[in-house]
């Protein structure tokens, strides 16, 4: 399989290319050049284990990066460490409502679904290769933790990770900076988490640099998260009478990238009825979703902070098909937003998305509303992002017989302070983090400035 361009201009790249790449040499993001067709195949995967049907999934996307049973072998390892048998557990709520449970990985989010196994493809191309990289990344609060996690100790890999000062909350920070080993570096920029992308994409775009630093990805701009992602959408389906019964699923989503695994899945043939968009105020793609109007504005701090994002990267994907796979429409659009802030989506490419996709805007009351009717309803707690997504799911079900699964992207513990004021309830961490507010920190703060992080990633690799 091969990958291309958003915006068209940028090498043609392999499985392996693309997955070290991360971001286009063009500025765009990698896609494949053709979605290959699972739904003759939905039938016979019935039954598979979810490290079977990843490998299923998988394997037409990396093609010859790697032999089949190295890829099994890295699966296997991925998930062997998560809390539950089933990896991303269901959970029924009520008729024809479930949730899935995505926060069973080493750190407690979604994120580490596809991280675990990124880290791994990583430190194999890499170690047969001979060669090593510097993964530059931004969190707004789950990604860094999960990337730190997974790449932490390697020898073929710095990572450089980039959070908002201020604006994570105090156990995503400490995930991240509690780590000690040599290969990891935190940076707290005072900045907004749009910021901290808009500096980690400068930084790929200074190409003499990028090359020197041999800069990669581990947001989801890299392809290999969105289709690590793309199996629990299918294993939810197949879970609840699929490809028999249509399904649908809500999505807590800032930068687009979750719920666009779910469009992928539905392009490879998965019979998705509705993918809801779930945003909190900063919703800049409800607004895109249904109006048309793509345009920024001002980062405004929520009890669901890792949505808490103005500039959702991986929408330009979705723009790619909507303008019909045409690279240089996609270009001339994104240099005219990164300009003006603004894009406006046609008509017939609006209709086009709508045909899929239902967004919805969850204030903060209604979030903490729903983690408290949750816990009085169902005995279940939830984080403040699944939250959003439950309620969103209950603006725009749709037709009741067929299934919703909202995806639950995060422990309550992580959001504790939240979550207490909802329900009453401090969640607890688990054992393996009880010791997380007593360990030590080590992070740098930057300014808001990309010559500032170059020079101190310069300083890191020397």
């Amino acid at each position: 399989m091969r990958y291309v361009s958003t915006r068209g201009a940028a090498p043609v790249l392999d499985f392996e290319g693309a997955l070290l790449a991360g971001l286009a040499r063009d500025g765009g993001l990698y896609v494949p050049e053709s979605w290959p067709e699972i739904g003759h195949r939905l039938t016979f995967w019935r039954g598979l284990s979810y490290q079977s049907l990843a490998f299923e999934m998988l394997a037409p996307f990396v093609g010859e990066a790697l032999p089949a049973p190295a890829l099994g072998d890295l699966i296997d390892g991925a998930y062997g460490s998560f809390g539950h048998k089933a990896v991303c557990p269901l959970v029924q709520l009520g008729p024809n409502d479930f949730l899935m449970e995505l926060f069973h990985g080493p750190t407690l989010a979604f994120k580490d679904v596809a991280m675990q196994l990124l880290g791994r493809l990583f430190n194999t191309i890499l170690t047969r290769r001979g060669e090593s990289v510097t993964v530059l990344g931004a969190t707004s609060g789950d990604t860094g933790s999960a990337a730190i996690e997974a790449l932490k100790g390697l020898p073929a890999v710095t990572v450089v990770m980039l959070h908002p000062k201020g604006r994570v909350s105090e156990v995503q920070r400490r995930q991240m900076t509690t780590v000690m080993d040599g290969n990891i570096h935190n940076v707290a920029v005072e900045g907004t988490f749009d910021d901290c992308q808009a500096l980690v994409k400068t930084l790929f775009n200074r190409l003499e640099f990028r090359d020197k630093a041999r800069l990669s990805a581990v947001n989801s701009i890299n392809w290999a998260r969105i289709v690590a992602q793309t199996v629990y959408y299918v294993y939810a389906s197949l879970a609840l009478g699929g490809p028999d019964r249509p399904i649908s699923f809500a999505v807590p989503t800032g930068n687009f990238g979750d719920v666009y695994a779910g469009y992928a899945a539905a392009k490879m043939g998965l019979p998705v009825e509705k993918l809801v968009v779930a945003t909190n105020r900063n919703d800049i793609l409800a607004r895109a979703l249904n109006t048309g109007d793509y345009s920024t504005g001002t980062v405004q701090p929520t009890i669901s902070p890792s949505m808490d994002i103005q500039v959702a990267s991986n929408f330009e994907r979705l723009l790619f098909d909507l303008h019909g796979r045409d690279g240089t429409a996609v270009a001339r659009a994104m240099d005219g937003f990164q300009a003006t802030g603004r894009l406006t989506i046609a008509p017939d490419a609006l209709d086009q998305a709508r045909r899929l996709f239902r967004a919805v805007k969850v204030d903060e009351e209604t979030t903490r509303e729903t983690i408290g009717r949750t816990k009085a309803e169902t005995g279940l707690i939830v984080d403040p992002h699944t939250a959003v997504a439950l309620a969103g799911a209950a603006q725009a079900r749709g037709d009741i017989g067929v299934p919703m699964v909202t995806l639950a992207t995060a422990h309550p513990a992580k959001f504790p302070t939240a979550v207490e004021a909802a329900t009453g309830v401090l969640p607890a961490l688990p054992p393996r983090m009880a010791d997380l507010y007593q360990r030590d920190e080590r992070y740098a703060v930057l300014p808001n400035d990309a010559d500032a992080l170059q020079s101190h990633i310069s300083g890191i690799i020397g």
